[in-house]
């Protein structure tokens, strides 16, 4: 039994890989002084950095666990995620309005994936 830590830190590592599963830790935008559009497109575009150095893709994506600063910006949020996500794709899916860790955060996702 094999695990591989990519992107790794004494606090954590950004891409997990065991039994043919990929795990990435939670992905906030780079910009955050962005919109939520803004910080969506750039959290689903490091998402598909890390799924493309892990091998894999976002069709492969089995579970997403989404935070949003508000609710309001779900509908914003979730045009973006179905215009990303290619068609016959939907993983399990949880969304809820979280408290971030840093205030200028609108969005983080965490995703795990199969090979």
């Amino acid at each position: 039994m094999t695990i591989t830590r990519m992107q790794t830190d004494e606090r954590v590592s950004r891409i997990v890989i065991h039994n043919e599963t990929v795990y990435l830790c939670g992905q906030v935008p780079h910009d955050v002084t962005e919109d939520m559009a803004g910080q969506t497109k750039s959290v689903l575009a490091r998402i598909d950095e890390h799924l493309k150095e892990a091998g894999t893709d976002n069709t492969k994506i089995l579970s997403a666990l989404i935070h949003v600063k508000d609710n309001k910006d779900v509908p914003t949020f979730n045009a973006l995620w179905n215009e990303w996500l290619p068609m016959g794709s939907a993983p399990a899916r949880t969304c809820v309005q979280s408290t971030m860790v840093r205030d200028t955060v609108l969005v983080e996702v965490t995703v795990t994936a199969a090979l």
